[in-house]
């Protein structure tokens, strides 16, 4: 017994084999785990870096990304004016960037002109409606006018526990407008810009990328631009369709032809406010409710709550899933997720740019990953736009 002690002392140890990946006992599962959690963090590293400096620096890429919006729209009419009807170049970038002043201003103008006219009627209708208000409470509801009186000062006391805050807005107010005068500055002239030689400046920010991927960030580019330029004209659309609802409903109670002039400005601002998908619409329409309210009464206050609440419901289920949806290929759960994320994040400038940040990357990063950039450098609409795809057409370098 000794003697075989002995020898299984002498008897050599057998190193253990590494499995064949050379990472010991580590499971496959673990390894992929491992190797999709650090992907993940770099890439959402990355994508804070960038909302940090979006943040820093948002006094100058907020008129960027609305000139983008701006350029997306009036592009494509600019390259009409010069296809099909001949007109130069700097002819056709006037046009399109002196219309869409016009535009605004005729906008901004019919709002301003219907406040001014009907803002005295609506402060004489308000305070009839609080004084019947306060009538209610003390008749109906049987509460003295002592209870009132305190219930109204215990409001206002609440109101008064921010009016720090709202001083520090006041003394900002120049700052402010001198931010927003710099904006439009700035939208103005990034607009023209990418009107005159848009490609021409994402081919000056690709070369800064190896040779390799250039080919593929061009095409990707291009996919992109289509994709948003298709959002831009679907949701005009999808704006036009919530502005002539609420707007009907509200003519259709009797606000404009009962002497209420600002129903034009209403739909105006309903039009506006639904370039916010989903919840745009919504708050805007909450306007014409009050409206409703104050010169019709709490029924017709009832109904065009209807009509909002059915306007929203078309766009939610019809519009955004079916119209919007198919342009850009964007679910309508990722819409409600990203215009909260991006309200959450960036308030209404995230919320205005949410949706068509996410299906512009959605577009390039598929274009990219399935190398549609091989056989298909140049993307037309029909490749982008599932609506619109057929058998491919014969394509012109670009």
């Amino acid at each position: 017994m000794a003697n075989r002690s002995r020898d299984e002392k002498k008897a050599p140890v057998e190193p253990v084999e590494p499995n064949a990946s050379g990472r010991g006992s580590v499971t496959p599962g673990m390894r992929i785990a491992g190797d999709w959690a650090w992907r993940i963090l770099v890439v959402v590293g990355v994508l804070t870096i960038f909302g940090w400096v979006f943040i820093q620096l948002k006094d100058i890429a907020i008129p960027f990304m609305v000139a983008l919006l701006l350029a997306a729209l009036l592009v494509p009419f600019s390259q009409w004016l010069q296809r099909r009807h001949g007109w130069p170049k700097w002819a056709a970038v006037a046009v399109s960037e002196l219309g869409l002043l016009v535009v605004i201003g005729g906008l901004l103008y019919l709002v301003v002109l219907f406040i001014v006219r009907g803002f005295p009627d609506l402060q004489a209708q308000t305070a009839s409606r609080f004084a019947v208000f306060q009538d209610f409470l003390q008749n109906t509801l049987g509460l003295s006018k002592t209870d009132v009186s305190a219930w109204f000062e215990q409001l206002i006391s609440g109101v008064q526990k921010d009016s720090s805050g709202l001083v520090s807005g006041a003394l900002s107010v120049g700052t402010t407008a001198g931010h927003v005068l710099a904006g439009i500055l700035i939208t103005l002239f990034s607009t023209l810009f990418l009107l005159i030689d848009g490609r021409g400046i994402w081919h000056w920010i690709v070369r800064i990328f190896p040779v390799k991927s250039r080919a593929a960030l061009i095409g990707a580019g291009e996919a992109g631009w289509i994709t948003l330029s298709t959002f831009v004209k679907v949701q005009i659309f999808v704006a036009f369709v919530d502005a002539v609802g609420i707007g009907l409903g509200a003519f259709i109670l009797g606000l404009f032809t009962g002497g209420f002039p600002l129903v034009i400005p209403i739909a105006i601002a309903v039009f506006l406010g639904s370039f916010i998908p989903v919840v745009g619409a919504v708050f805007t329409g909450v306007i014409a409710v009050f409206v409703a309210l104050i010169y019709l009464g709490p029924v017709p206050a009832l109904v065009m709550l209807g009509v909002v609440i059915l306007v929203q419901q078309l766009e939610g289920h019809v519009l955004q899933p079916f119209v919007m949806g198919n342009a850009v290929k964007v679910h309508p759960l990722a819409v409600v997720l990203a215009v909260a994320t991006g309200g959450l994040v960036g308030g209404i400038p995230g919320a205005l740019f949410a949706v068509p940040l996410v299906a512009t990357a959605n577009i390039m990063v598929g274009y990219i990953a399935r190398g549609d950039w091989r056989d298909n450098p140049h993307p037309s609409v029909s490749d982008v736009v599932p609506a619109t795809k057929g058998p491919r057409r014969a394509r012109s370098k670009v």
